[in-house]
Formats: C-alpha cells, sequence, structure tokens
C-alpha cells in the first residue's frame, strides 16, 4: 500500500511538472492562456469500515485547469494585429469548421481574405451599407472578412455649394452681353474641380454678373475635352439668378438642378444643383468664403483601420473611407471547458456551454485593440517557484517509496 500511495505521489509531481514546463515553455506564445493541475486525494473506506481511522490512498490527477485571465498588450506596427481587452474570442474559419482564438496576428492572403498565420480566415459581419460609414451590421450571420483591394467606386458632383460675397458697388452689365470669352461681360468668377459619373476630373468655372441694383446672374461652365483640331470644348448652364434685399441677405436661391449632357467620354449626364445659401451682396471686396462639390474620383487602397468596435475601414488614395465589415467575436458560458486543440485554437465543448456572437465591445465582450497582440498570461516568477514546488514534492514521494521499501525489507529480514 504505501508503494502505491508513494507512486500516486510521483505520478501527481510528474503531472504538475508537465503542466509547468508547458506554461513556461509559451510563455512567448500569443494568446497563450496558461494552464493549472489541479489534485484529489484518494481515499478508500470499505463497506462497515471505521472512517476515523481510515487512512488514504494517495493523490490523484482531477483536472488541468485553464486560466483566461488577461494576458499584458504587446503594441506592434502592424495595423492588422488585433488584441483583445476583455472578454471573448476571435472566430476562425477553415473549409468550414469554426475555430476560436486569443492570438490576433492577421494578415491578407492573395484572395483579400483577413487569414492568420495557419491560412484560416477570421470570421466577422457584413455592412449593411458598405458606401456609408454610418451603417449597421448583419450580426445575424458571419461570414470571412475579406478587404476591397480594387479602386474605390468614384462618385458624381451633384451639388455645388458656393458662398461668396459680390460687392454690392460694382457696376451693373447688359445680361444679353454676357459672354464667357469676354472678362468684361461679366463681374466676378471663380473655379473649382467637379467629377463626372466615371471619376474624370473637370474643370468648373462661374461666372457671376450684376443685372440691377440687387440682381445677379450666375453662369456655370464644365469643360469638355478638346476637338478634333485641339481646342477646348465646355458645357454652359443656363443663367441662374440671384436676388438680395436691402441688407445683403440672399432672397432666391435655384431649387432645381441643372444638367449638363453631352459629356465627351460618354459619361452619364452631370445633374448638378447649385447652392448659394449664405451669399451676401456686402459694400466689401468680392470674395469667396466657401467652396465646394460632392464628387470624388476613383481611389486606390492605402490602408487599413480597425476601430474598438471591430469595425474595418478602407482607406483610399481619394480621401475616402468605406466600410468593409466588423470583426465578430465569440464567448462561452464556461471558456475552461473548450477543448485545447493545439495551435492558439480552442474547439466548441458540450462542457463549454452555448456559443454567444456578437460585435466587440457589446454585452460583456471586450474591445479591439488594433496594431497589438495579448501577450501570454504566464508569469515566468511564479512558474519557476511552481517547477521548484513540484521538484521538492517529486523528491518526497519518492523518499515515501524509499522508506517503504526499507520497512519491507526489515520485515522480510525477521527471523
Amino acid at each position: 500500500m504505501p508503494f502505491n500511495i508513494g507512486l500516486s505521489g510521483l505520478n501527481s509531481a510528474q503531472a504538475d511538472l508537465q503542466t509547468t514546463g508547458n506554461n513556461v515553455s509559451n510563455a512567448g506564445t500569443t494568446g497563450f492562456k496558461r494552464s493549472r493541475a489541479e489534485f484529489g486525494d484518494v481515499f478508500a473506506q470499505s463497506f462497515g469500515g471505521v472512517s476515523q481511522t481510515a487512512t488514504g490512498g494517495g493523490s490523484r490527477l482531477l483536472d488541468v485547469s485553464q486560466q483566461f485571465s488577461q494576458g499584458r498588450m504587446e503594441f506592434t506596427e502592424n495595423g492588422l494585429d488585433l488584441a483583445i481587452d476583455g472578454e471573448g474570442f476571435f472566430m476562425v474559419s477553415d473549409e468550414g469548421g469554426n475555430y476560436y482564438t486569443r492570438a490576433g496576428e492577421f494578415q491578407v492572403d492573395r484572395d483579400g481574405y483577413l487569414v492568420n498565420n495557419q491560412g484560416q480566415r477570421l470570421q466577422g459581419f457584413e455592412p449593411d451599407d458598405p458606401g456609408s460609414t454610418d451603417t449597421g451590421f448583419n450580426t445575424g450571420a458571419s461570414d470571412d472578412l475579406r478587404l476591397q483591394t480594387g479602386a474605390s467606386t468614384p462618385q458624381a458632383t451633384s451639388e455645388i455649394e458656393a458662398l461668396v460675397n459680390l460687392q454690392s458697388d460694382a457696376p451693373v452689365l447688359d445680361p444679353d452681353d454676357f459672354d464667357f470669352e469676354e472678362p468684361e461681360s461679366y463681374n466676378f468668377s471663380t473655379s473649382l474641380t467637379v467629377y463626372d459619373s466615371l471619376g474624370t476630373a473637370r474643370d468648373a468655372q462661374i461666372y457671376f454678373q450684376k443685372t440691377g441694383s440687387q440682381e445677379w446672374n450666375a453662369h456655370a461652365r464644365i469643360s469638355n475635352g478638346t476637338d478634333d483640331d485641339g481646342n477646348p470644348q465646355f458645357l454652359d448652364s443656363d443663367p441662374i439668378p440671384l436676388e438680395f434685399n436691402g441688407s445683403g441677405q440672399l432672397t432666391s436661391d435655384p431649387e432645381e438642378p441643372f444638367t449638363f449632357t453631352g459629356l465627351f467620354n460618354d459619361a452619364d449626364p452631370l445633374e448638378i444643383n447649385f447652392d448659394f445659401a449664405g451669399t451676401t451682396q456686402y459694400g466689401g471686396d468680392f470674395a469667396v468664403n466657401d467652396l465646394g462639390q460632392n464628387g470624388f474620383a476613383s481611389g486606390r487602397l492605402t490602408g487599413v483601420d480597425i476601430d474598438s468596435s471591430g469595425v474595418v475601414f478602407a482607406r483610399f488614395t481619394n480621401g475616402q473611407s468605406s466600410v468593409l465589415g466588423q470583426v465578430a467575436m465569440a464567448n462561452f458560458r464556461n471558456p475552461q471547458g473548450l477543448e485545447q486543440l493545439g495551435n492558439n485554437l480552442w474547439a466548441e465543448t458540450f462542457a463549454a456551454g452555448d456559443r454567444t456572437l456578437d460585435a466587440p465591445g457589446s454585452g460583456n465582450l471586450g474591445e479591439i485593440q488594433a496594431g497589438a497582440l495579448e501577450a501570454s498570461n504566464v508569469d515566468i516568477a511564479q512558474e519557476l517557484v511552481n517547477l521548484i514546488t513540484a521538484q521538492r514534492n517529486f523528491q518526497a514521494n519518492a523518499q515515501t517509496i524509499s522508506t517503504a521499501d526499507q520497512v519491507t525489507q526489515t520485515i522480510i529480514n525477521i527471523r
């Protein structure tokens, strides 16, 4: 019996050494969670025996329990490195199977998908409106997160906002004499760039002609390539009347957009609404206080940003951004019940409980820290102390077997 007790103690100490050694070997593994060997005593009592005088039968390993405490953040220079600050797991997929990990070392594969170092694709939620940066997400179903690697879609100019001051003492000119090519036929002008439906940039000029004491006409001209002889061509608008009151405030503003047709590159007609709200007629000099439009050209992908809620933004050379998706985050009622698969992966089990899948930062889920990785939660100093303790336990149980052997030899030698 003493031999079995000592042997059980050796096995327990050996399991403790192996568990601690595994923790130490993974001290540098991203997202690793340390384990703890948990033991119980072996106590056998026969039916009708006296418990007060029964001796124990040794020890045995009950469980190797995973400890899901937070690891420290280690910041990197890679924007696709992701760390979870709080509870939850990244979900990755491999040929339809789902796995869970705390290791956020992601990269882009040849097809544009976000993958880990084993080629498994990070799961996320698709945006309801990819063209908007204020979109919701379909959190009812997850899919592979993919980065848009092509050019972004251009947007044709549909509105021009012009906030100017038209000099009140400017001379009145004959509207019938207006000519884009004759500077004497208008009082002031300004210019900006607009874009057609193909993203082609076009020069746009706005000319202002005073036609009465408090009346003006605005004329717009948009470049339209060149003719066969290389002469520049233009598309012109009709006069846009502007009227002011005695305080210099604008009292009229165009209500219908003007359509420019016949664009040289067969782009869709440009329907542009001219917004002169805020334009004044004061005694000061002509001044352009604000001039803008809402179109833009196509753009190439320059970078990807991921915010704390897991929303993936793509940035393009045209200054625009688009939402590509949102990182999905999973959690379980009992994370310690997950099955360890190696390679920083866990799998679902019945013991882990039901899986919940939602956006980072919602409910009890942690937030995303981009450009960082979660280090192992192994405390080397504590593990080294545990190694010493497990070694002492092993030596003590070996001594138990040695002592039992000496006692047995003494009994055998009795004559």
